[in-house]
């Protein structure tokens, strides 16, 4: 989220937020490329658990009552719970 006001909280999140949400697409990829059926859960696990982290730190975001960075993290948020989802149901 470009904008965000600069305060020592954000600089510290946002750099936690930048690795569990790359860490959501490369694990996804890491599972599209199985050696197996377990690699393949395991894959889409540490997916889905990033997810949850990526979620966590868009939470914790000082936007300082902008309302456009509320709005952005909103959305953000809503697509890594579909992002949650999604994982899950494949796993099921």
């Amino acid at each position: 989220m470009k904008g965000l006001p600069t305060t020592v909280c954000n600089r510290e999140d946002g750099k936690q937020l930048v690795r569990s949400s790359g860490s959501v697409g490369a694990n996804y990829i890491e599972a599209n490329e199985r050696l197996s059926k377990r690699d393949f859960e395991l894959r889409l696990k540490i997916s889905r658990k990033e997810a949850k982290e990526s979620r966590y730190w868009l939470r914790l975001c000082e936007t300082q009552n902008n309302a456009s960075l509320d709005q952005e993290r909103a959305l953000l948020i809503a697509e890594a719970t579909e992002l949650l989802k999604i994982f899950s149901s494949i796993l099921r």
